[in-house]
């Protein structure tokens, strides 16, 4: 059995080896246009930074190396050119001599990855995208040169480009960030994007949204919000696309998002060819349907499924969840699912949550703040997505929920998960807890929350918003038209409130149940704005301010009730 594999790196390699281990017998040849075969590509913005310091570090394996523990025939410089299906063959080009020459094959992988939305490449000014090890060598060559006050501009606010902004700074490059949309990480919602946003602007990083290139000549960009740049390099990490064009021209079917289109074994149209990695739809496990998910975890898991059933075992892909995480300076973002934006743009009724712990016990020196968003189908309680912000914990929380959801484990059972604690890690009811206490509550009935892009809607329709804070922490900052009555005042003020709807809140929301079950107990109508001020002061913070931030929650989404009847 002769298995030819197109691509190395993440899913190539993965496929590679572990068919070895499966088949001492099997033969394997690997071919990789580029010089490096396998090479830590998440790592390359750090060694850019300077946080990475041996470049051999990022190089995990060379062809000598997979020659002698895995009797692999690797060969760089080799750039397949062309399939024939019916022969069960692959036309390739030897980069360094010219020749080309025909390799016959048993079963084909495919994992040629994707390739950079736009083309690098602007008049006078060096562009390079941020994906190989030849990309990192040339800019660090910039990075090197640049003279004084050196500047770069940065396309793109994606996980990619966020981490070229950190590492660019490091080696004291001042940069312009540019996003097309109206907001930096894009898979997460405005109001958890907005601390990111700041934490770049607080590392002096000139952040411009809604913008894009506009034109490039003599060394000068015009962006389209009118500002003119002369950067020293220019950094495209606009995004990647599928690169389909060798499964296209062997007739392989390519799916509704652009990607190969394969089964659940990474099989595509033909039975002798597999497709895995960047470049390869997956299903997602919320709506059942094609996506692309452009993630090294899932190039290399699927990599290793496809050696199982080159290998005769019976192995199926799980759908994607699309679990990610990015540091951004001193903040850690991570989501897993989907985002609330996209819940609304499909129509797909659910449940926020918002609440703000801290990473361990507040009494053990160093806790840090952390902002979770969690979605729930309001009907089987099912957890939709997760989203987290803050720095030290975000991880191991993110993990938990991603863990929950493939598990089938409901928000409320977030109640019941027994996890470790001692104050330097967790708290008692840990972040993850607390979630499930909050689903809990609003699947049981006990109490009604609103949203912040829902209270403009609210109070529009006469209900009174009531802040139930400390004098002091209202006058440090305050929703307007809020009245403030101290939720340990409450019960003895309630002559005070108008009638009417009300809607209370605290600073992150646990102060305003309370408030809410005091009145909801002596018979108002009362709502909690979910996630406090401070939910609604980082949605509403920025240029974009309350009303376009709002806005972009509810475009293709019927307008919902502010206030539900009561339970």
């Amino acid at each position: 059995m002769k298995t030819v594999i197109v691509g190395g790196v993440a899913g190539g390699m993965s496929a590679a080896t572990r068919l070895r281990r499966l088949d001492e017998a099997a033969e394997i040849v690997v071919f990789e246009r580029g010089p490096y075969v396998s090479y830590a590509n998440c790592g390359l913005p750090y060694y850019v930074g300077g946080v990475i310091t041996d470049r051999s570090s990022l190089l995990l394996q060379t062809p000598q190396s997979l020659a002698a523990r895995f009797r692999l025939d690797v060969r760089t410089g080799h750039e397949v050119i062309g399939v024939d299906p019916a022969a069960r063959t692959v036309s390739v080009l030897d980069l360094a001599s010219g020749d080309t020459f025909v390799e016959s094959y048993d079963e084909l992988i495919l994992a040629v990855g994707a390739t950079a939305r736009e083309a690098a490449g602007h008049p006078g000014i060096p562009t390079h995208t941020l994906r190989t090890v030849e990309d990192v060598d040339a800019i660090g060559v910039l990075v090197d040169a640049a003279a004084d006050n050196p500047s770069a501009l940065v396309v793109g606010g994606g996980f990619i480009g966020l981490e070229a902004v950190e590492n660019l700074v490091r080696r004291g490059i001042h940069v312009t960030l540019i996003q097309r949309s109206a907001q930096i990480l894009t898979p997460l919602d405005p109001e958890m994007a907005a601390p990111l946003e700041a934490q770049l602007r607080s590392h002096g990083v000139d952040v411009r949204t809604s913008v894009t290139i506009g034109e490039v000549s003599a060394g000068a960009v015009l962006l389209s919000d009118g500002a003119m740049l002369r950067p020293d390099f220019i950094v495209d990490a606009s995004g990647v696309v599928p690169s389909v064009d060798l499964a296209r021209s062997a007739g392989l079917r390519i799916g509704p998002t652009g990607g190969i289109a394969v089964d659940d074994s990474n099989r595509t149209s033909d039975p002798h060819i597999f497709a895995v990695g960047d470049g390869v739809e997956k299903i997602d496990a919320l709506s059942g349907t094609e996506t692309l998910v452009t993630m090294a975890g899932l190039a290399n898991r699927h990599g290793r499924s496809v050696a199982d059933v080159i290998a005769g075992r019976d192995e199926h892909n799980t759908p994607a969840l699309g679990t990610a995480i990015v540091k951004v300076f001193d903040a850690v973002a991570a989501k897993v699912g989907w985002s609330e934006r996209q819940l609304l743009a499909a129509g797909r009724t659910h449940r926020v949550i918002h609440t703000h712990p801290t990473s361990h016990a507040t009494y053990y020196p160093g806790a840090q703040p952390m902002s979770m968003k969690l979605l729930v189908d309001p009907g089987s309680d099912a957890i939709l997505g997760a989203q987290i912000v803050g720095g030290e914990g975000v991880d191991k929380r993110i993990d938990v929920i991603a863990v929950a959801m493939a598990g089938g484990i409901t928000a409320s059972g977030l109640t019941r998960l027994e996890l470790a604690y001692a104050p330097q890690f967790g708290s008692a009811k840990d972040p993850i807890n607390q979630l499930g206490y909050i689903a809990d509550n609003l699947r049981t009935g006990a109490t009604r929350t609103i949203q912040w892009h829902e209270l403009d809607a609210a109070l529009a329709t006469g209900a009174t918003l009531i802040d139930v804070r400390t004098p002091g922490e209202h006058a440090a900052g305050a929703i307007p038209a809020a009245i403030n009555i101290p939720v340990d005042d409450l019960r003895d003020r309630l002559a005070e409130l108008p009638n009417g709807p009300l809607v209370v809140h605290c600073q992150v929301g646990q102060r305003g149940h309370t408030a809410a079950r005091i009145l909801t107990q002596h018979g108002r109508d009362v709502v909690n704005l979910d996630g406090g001020y401070r939910t609604w002061a980082a949605a509403t913070s920025g240029a974009g301010g309350t009303s376009s931030r709002a806005n972009s929650m509810r475009q293709s989404s019927p307008p919902r009730q502010a206030i539900p009847a009561t339970a």
